[in-house]
């Protein structure tokens, strides 16, 4: 019993303790993008590497979803007569939770681990060495790029996801549940609000500031060679995970139950 308690005890001061760190790297990397001299082309390579690079696997991730949405609620639905509001499920599923957590994720895994991997063998070959010995800010050169990339690359895969997601959905609702293109169109665009949009890209928002000081953190933070380049990567996609789904239902409680969104 004590073991388990001191155990449980260690854990969440270990969390509490990588909380703050988080924040600390948070703090300077606002700080440090807000003070000139602003360097834009470096966050346009950023982009360049997040979106058009992790496009194809989230529209078709978003496809997919959308396709099983479908399925799954005419399963039930059909029963009940009541197919024609499948799309609306669709649509908002889509927009408010689903395709804002699954691009998320897929970016953190794909991003994520590219950013803590890059980093990391940076600080293992000592040129985050050279950087400070030439006064070079690491945070300003490393760390706001890919901040500002994944804050506004995320929120436009995302919208992509949406569109494409929808499309998975009106392939079964139209072609399998023989419902007119039309009805659907109609009945999608009853249902989605701007609100819904904006709550769920608001989420992403925060899901790009997640994945990158966590990647950023990790890969910084590098210890033990080529090993600790692939345990960093590993701890960064793990723990980006984690807060992402945490932080999803944070927003969601505030949006729901605080703001009434």
């Amino acid at each position: 019993m004590n073991i388990a308690v001191s155990t449980i005890g260690s854990s969440i001061t270990e969390w509490i303790r990588y909380i703050g760190q988080l924040s600390l790297l948070f703090a300077q990397t606002v700080t440090s993008a807000l003070t000139p001299p602003f360097k834009g082309y470096r966050s346009l390579i950023q982009a360049q590497r997040v979106g058009p690079g992790s496009f194809a696997i989230s529209a078709l991730v978003g496809f997919f979803v959308g396709m099983i949405i479908a399925l799954q609620m005419a399963y039930q639905m059909v029963q009940l007569s009541a197919e024609l509001y499948i799309p609306n499920v669709i649509a908002v599923a889509l927009t408010r939770e689903l395709t804002p957590v699954l691009t998320a994720l897929i970016v953190a895994g794909r991003i994520g681990a590219g950013i803590a991997a890059e980093i990391g063998s940076m600080v293992v070959t000592e040129q985050v060495d050279a950087l400070k010995a030439f006064a070079v800010d690491p945070v300003k050169y490393l760390v706001v790029p890919r901040f500002i990339a994944l804050m506004v690359m995320l929120p436009v895969l995302t919208m992509l996801s949406d569109l494409i997601g929808i499309w998975g959905g009106y392939v079964i609702c139209v072609y399998k549940l023989h419902i007119s293109h039309e009805m659907f169109w109609k009945m999608t665009f009853h249902a989605l609000t701007m609100k819904d949009i904006i709550t769920g890209l608001t989420k992403t928002v925060f899901f790009g500031m997640i994945i990158a000081v966590v990647g950023c953190h990790h890969g910084l933070t590098v210890k033990g060679g080529a090993d600790g380049v692939g345990k960093a990567t590993t701890t960064a996609v793990v723990r980006s995970f984690i807060l992402i789904i945490i932080t999803d239902c944070l927003i969601t409680f505030v949006f729901y139950f605080l703001l009434n969104v």
